[in-house]
């Protein structure tokens, strides 16, 4: 009994497989979020519509993911992540072999939206999270941050991967094969996943674990309302330089492939913030680490304001990378820190969908401001402004809730 809690319980080698497994899922799911943007171009061309509505499909796969997260979330608390991965990754399937065969710009549109977006990848990310935090307690900051960071692994593998299928065989064929590849790597992982998460952990001398400490008066959902209005505030912010940068290379005459080499450096950095804010929650708290990250987002964004050279412009997008990697995850520790464990994961995918709906009004917003403007300066304000809202209320609840008032051991 001692031995088999050991060996499949909290923190344990089977935890950390489960979260190598976990990350590898989350990184071949998360192909829906990048493959429709390298595809814009060539479905443009080929259905011969205007950007705008070229851009429906990568429209529709936010507002299914967004949907989808929520949804999926429900139903791995309900009955374990297994159904809904084996679930999202059927959809995924179709929904590229679908996608693929595709006569109109609205059939290529309601596959991305439905079967990839609402029903597919929304399953291998925050309900993927959720179910990682449930097996670590000591590393449970760190575990967390390793899994969110397959969404930035996919960002930097699946476009390059994409793009060159693409050039050889063409798009048709290239998401057929995505398709298929996702159908024959993540069913036979998700095996791995299917035991539960286990019980909740047992206090010294075997007495009953601790409840959850008072939220101090706080309501749960007041709670919750304040974590989807900071996941949106902090990705407005967020979006301008990671969706604007391209376009700003080009402006400076500097080219887009330089641009897009900033969004990858931003992305790979990304990934290192992730880990040490990841490793910081585990010795701070949730919320001390939240304010941190957001702070350091903030003041990274004015540095985009005084500096428009290309060697600057790396400097800041790696720093920008460092500064806001670790905040998205953070917000998955504070759902766990102040919720119970059987909530996480809805309630992480309520936060992480409100997280993408940040992105998509910021990535609008800033545009919309340049079209105003002609500049990207009152753009990076406007981020400024946002993030130091995102900031207000970590450093509210902070102040409200404590480093760790409401920790729980599961």
């Amino acid at each position: 009994m001692l031995s088999e809690e050991t060996e499949r319980g909290p923190d344990s080698p089977y935890a950390w497989l489960r979260l190598l497994v976990s990350l590898l899922v989350t990184t071949i799911g998360g192909v829906g979020l990048w493959s429709v943007v390298v595809v814009l171009p060539v479905v443009e061309a080929e259905f011969g519509v205007a950007r705008a509505e070229a851009a429906l499909p990568y429209t529709l796969l936010m507002v299914g993911f967004a949907i989808g997260g929520v949804m999926m979330g429900r139903l791995a608390d309900r009955f374990g992540i297994l159904p809904p991965v084996v679930g999202g990754t059927l959809s995924i399937a179709a929904g590229y072999i679908l996608a693929g065969q595709a006569e109109t710009l609205w059939q290529f549109a309601l596959a991305h939206g439905v079967l990839i977006g609402l029903f597919g990848s929304s399953a291998t990310f925050g309900p993927m999270i959720a179910d990682v935090s449930r097996w670590f307690v000591r590393h449970r900051g760190m575990a967390v941050s390793i899994c969110a960071c397959g969404s930035y692994l996919a960002g930097t593998v699946w476009p390059p991967v994409v793009q060159g299928f693409i050039e050889n065989v063409g798009w048709r064929q290239t998401h057929m094969g995505i398709g298929l590849f996702c159908l024959v790597t993540i069913l036979p992982l998700s095996v791995l996943l299917r035991r539960r998460p286990p019980v909740a952990q047992a206090g010294p001398q075997g007495q009953p674990a601790a409840a959850p400490k008072s939220l101090k008066g706080l309501s749960p959902n007041f709670l919750q309302g304040l974590l989807v209005i900071a996941g949106i505030t902090c990705c407005v912010a967020m979006a301008m330089p990671q969706v604007h940068i391209v376009a700003l290379c080009a402006d400076l005459g500097f080219g887009s492939a330089r641009g897009a080499q900033m969004l990858s450096l931003m992305l790979a950095t990304g990934i290192v913030s992730r880990l040490a804010f990841g490793w910081l929650v585990d010795r701070l708290g949730s919320l001390p680490t939240l304010l941190i990250s957001s702070g350091l987002q903030a003041l990274s964004l004015l540095l985009f304001l005084p500096f428009d050279g290309m060697v600057s412009l790396f400097v800041v997008s790696a720093l920008f990378g460092l500064a806001q990697g670790g905040i998205v995850p953070t917000y998955a520790m504070v759902v766990r820190d102040f919720f119970p464990p059987g909530q996480a994961g809805a309630r992480i995918g309520l936060v992480l969908s409100a997280t993408l709906v940040g992105m998509a009004i910021g990535g609008w917003m800033s545009g919309a401001i340049y079209d105003l403007t002609l500049s990207y300066e009152a753009a990076f304000l406007n981020g400024f402004a946002w993030n130091l809202l995102n900031v207000a209320i970590a450093f509210w609840l902070l102040l409200r809730l404590g480093r760790r008032s409401a920790l729980l051991t599961t």
